[in-house]
């Protein structure tokens, strides 16, 4: 039976980094691909004036993803302010989107 020879220290780190190269080579070649792809086009505006959303309308989109609605009359206006401040965050809401939100909740809120 035919028994093969070692490698030298010089063979193996010439495997190793031709190993290494293949691949560096193999994730390069995949970004690239992943980076060819054009771009979706933005929507176009609708001609005129865009509707801007109320608070109401926020509140439906974005309060609604992760749990059941609540009701306004649930809470105080102190009490949603604090909740919109941990919503906001967590829910990664802008600023005006937010304000929006709690101005409708605290119109309605209880007492």
């Amino acid at each position: 039976m035919h028994k093969p020879k070692a490698l030298t220290t010089s063979a193996r780190s010439g495997f190793r980094l031709a190993v290494a190269a293949a691949a560096l080579f193999a994730l390069t070649s995949t970004a690239v691909r992943a980076d060819d792809t054009t771009p979706a086009k933005p929507p176009k505006k609708a001609e005129g004036k865009s509707k801007k959303l109320g608070g109401a309308e926020l509140y439906q989109i974005h309060c609604n993803r992760c749990h059941p609605e609540r009701y306004a009359t649930e809470w105080n206006p102190a009490q949603w302010k604090t909740l919109m401040l941990h919503m906001r965050v967590r829910a990664n809401l802008p600023a005006s989107q937010a304000k929006a939100i709690l101005k409708y909740l605290q119109e309605d809120a209880g007492n």
